[in-house]
């Protein structure tokens, strides 16, 4: 109702808008006369009635049809008339539009089409059906259905609204190897319809308009980058369509503007799935290729395509659209495509009986995601005249149906990915879950202030260049440790004996485990999605551990925390294993260290020739070290030895091969499943030649 309103300092009554057909309004005046207005001013009486007539009340309310006279509404006006030459398109009826911008803000829409009818309407038999579409509200061919089966444009007014809003509007139809032509200005005809002509190779309508600046003003233009990056949507869209994008290079001006080609081709023949892949580019994803189909409705006309790719980075977005026109406040259809890949996940898990499913949610399963999703629906209902989000009850369950039945095969066809997208969506779970347990906690705590763990040996230095942090096994090796070390840049931090093997723990044992907590805490960086490179407190976390079967264990279950909890940490290089000596051999006054077996052979066959008696101690543990032989052979950046650990970068496809063995790997031997590290035991123990007992 507020939209009936004047709204300036004196406001006036209310004022009905009321619109006439074109017939009506050549026989009656332009406006009704009024009598005047009496002195007071109180009064109100049909004297203080305005009736608009044709397309006035578009001018006189342009937010009622286009959201306003910004820059996006200004830009609507280019959709409305391009979305025409979709609906052919998609009928199957065009095959190219092209879109030129030229200079003073005039822009040109050109289909092969059928082009728009001219031949006199029979409601209004002296005015052709063309002047009836551009200069009638609710007045076109989609209401009935005979001429379209799914299109953008359902309420008639966009071609009329144009041209109410155009200070010059041309529309040319090549129709019956004839041309015509007729002109207007702000909703009204400037010419009759004018019969051009013969011609043979031409067919469709050509709309070539410019916004009129009273409404708009002057500092409001068509963007080139705005305009290609439309048709470029439209492309995509639409496979069977080729869109000829075309630019006076003078309006390519700034920076977004100059990297617009001034021509170009726009045809995708793999749709969505072409467009979701040159987005993600080299980024890695959590499956090697994105799901993406398209598929009819059993049930009546219409149909839907997407494109979904699950990104690691979780950098994101879902755009939808329905009949090519962009719902950004999304809809039914939205819903049908995450029901149909919440429910076709959580069905897989029950049938490989993966309990864990059962906590999944529609944001679990495609936060993060990459998400193009477009639907073709005979008269869809959308919340207003901009069609900012689809109402129709009914596309939620078409689409649901139509993509569940795709996504159950893409699933039970690649056994490999499938697991790979459960465990994903698995995690984001308990990321989510944790994240609700921490804001609990801050609540709970928010008085309290954190401290590093007691156990920790900070180093002195305020910055983080050049530090690092040693995580040792134990009070006494990092009793040794703490005296071996140059206090100015290395911390130590012990653990007690063999920390909590993360890969097979829930979220409420990780966030009870005070070891594992001391530890996150000295890091300071976070976990999960919420690592903060910026924020971790030391340039290199060293893991050293005795040389022995325990140290080695200890040492993979730390791999393994940071694998699965801080993946971010080791991909940009801070994780490193020492290599602390197992044996010191001595001969007189000449000592050296070896790392293992093999290196020890290695020394006393090329170093100690010589006479004398040669003594090999071979080290229990570290704390037995003294501190001076522990920060010669271990700690010292001169003299020591340390392992980077690195996990494949997952830009390439035998890269991503190479981290999901990893992945693999990693679940087979620290996971919750007892049989996969049997079967791996099993088939690896012929390659074991010697075990250290």
């Amino acid at each position: 109702m507020s939209d009936l309103f004047e709204t300036d300092d004196n406001p006036k009554p209310a004022q009905k808008a009321k619109s006439v057909s074109p017939a009506a309004a050549k026989a009656a005046p332009k406006k009704a006369k009024a009598r005047p207005k009496p002195a007071n001013n109180d009064e109100y009486t049909a004297a203080d009635i305005e009736v608009l007539e044709g397309l006035e009340p578009v001018r006189k309310r342009p937010g009622m049809y286009i959201g306003g006279t910004d820059e996006r509404a200004y830009h609507h006006l280019a959709a409305e008339i391009i979305d025409n030459s979709m609906d052919e398109a998609v009928a199957g009826h065009a095959s190219v539009i092209e879109v030129s911008l030229e200079p003073g803000n005039r822009l040109v829409i050109k289909d092969n089409g059928r082009g728009i009818p001219v031949d006199p309407h029979p409601k209004f038999k002296d005015i052709s059906a063309l002047e009836v579409i551009f200069t009638t509200l609710h007045a076109g061919g989609k209401f009935g259905g005979g001429a379209y089966e799914t299109s953008g444009g359902l309420h008639g007014v966009g071609s009329s609204v144009v041209n109410a809003l155009s200070s010059e509007l041309i529309v040319e139809v090549a129709k019956d190897k004839t041309l015509f032509r007729q002109t207007y200005s702000r909703g009204k005809p400037t010419s009759k319809l004018e019969n051009l002509g013969a011609v043979n190779n031409r067919r469709g309508t050509t709309v070539s308009f410019v916004p009129d600046t009273d409404i708009f003003g002057t500092r409001v233009n068509f963007r080139p980058h705005t305009l290609y990056r439309m048709v470029r949507s439209k492309a995509y869209l639409y496979r069977g369509v080729k869109i000829r994008w075309n630019c006076d290079e003078s309006l390519l001006k700034d920076k977004e503007d100059k990297a617009v080609p001034p021509k170009a081709e726009l045809h995708f023949p793999g749709g969505l799935g072409d467009y979701v892949k040159s987005l993600l580019n080299e980024r890695r994803t959590v499956t090697p290729l994105p799901f993406d189909g398209q598929a009819n409705f059993p049930e009546g006309p219409g149909r839907v395509e997407w494109a979904v790719a699950w990104p690691m980075d979780e950098d994101g977005f879902l755009n939808s659209y329905c009949n090519t026109v962009p719902t950004p406040q999304g809809g039914t259809h939205e819903s049908g495509l995450k029901s149909a890949l919440t429910k076709g996940i959580k069905a897989y898990a029950e049938l490989v009986g993966d309990r864990r499913a059962a906590k999944i949610t529609a944001d679990d399963m495609i936060g993060g995601a990459c998400v193009m999703l477009s639907a073709f629906i005979a008269d869809p209902q959308f919340q207003g005249q901009t069609k900012d989000k689809l109402a129709t009850a009914e596309a939620a369950r078409l689409v649901e149906n139509a993509v569940r039945d795709r996504f159950d095969h893409w699933l039970s066809s690649d056994p490999k990915i499938a697991q790979i997208l459960l465990d994903n969506a698995v995690e984001r779970a308990n990321i989510r879950t944790r994240r609700r347990l921490e804001q609990e906690t801050k609540r709970k705590s928010a008085t309290k202030k954190l401290r590093l763990p007691g156990k920790l040996a900070d180093c002195s230095q305020n910055t983080s260049e050049g530090t690092e942090l040693f995580i040792v096994e134990g009070d006494s090796a990092g009793g040794s440790a703490k005296q071996a070390r140059d206090r100015k840049t290395q911390a130590i931090l012990p653990l007690r004996g063999k920390i909590l093997n993360v890969a097979s723990a829930s979220a409420d044992k990780l966030k009870a485990n005070q070891e594992l907590s001391d530890l996150v805490e000295a890091l300071g960086c976070g976990t999960r999605k919420g690592y903060d490179d910026d924020a971790l407190r030391y340039e290199k976390i060293i893991i050293m551990t005795d040389a022995d079967v325990d140290g080695a264990h200890i040492a993979a279950l730390l791999m393994t925390f940071f694998f699965k909890e801080t993946p971010k940490l080791i991909e940009n290089g801070h994780l490193y294993i020492a290599m602390p000596p197992l044996y010191r051999i001595a001969q007189g006054s000449k000592s050296m260290y070896a790392r293992d077996d093999v290196h020890k052979d290695e020394l006393m066959e090329n170093e100690f020739k010589g006479r004398g008696k040669i003594e090999i101690s071979r080290f229990k543990g570290l704390g037995e070290m003294p501190p001076a032989q522990l920060k010669e052979t271990t700690m010292k950046p001169d003299n020591r030895i340390l392992l980077r650990v690195t996990v494949p970068s997952g830009h390439g496809e035998d890269d991503w091969d190479d981290l999901h063995d990893t992945e693999m790997l990693v679940e087979s031997l620290m996971g919750k499943k007892a049989e996969l590290r049997y079967a791996y035991i099993q088939e690896h123990a012929q390659f074991v030649e010697d075990i250290d007992v």
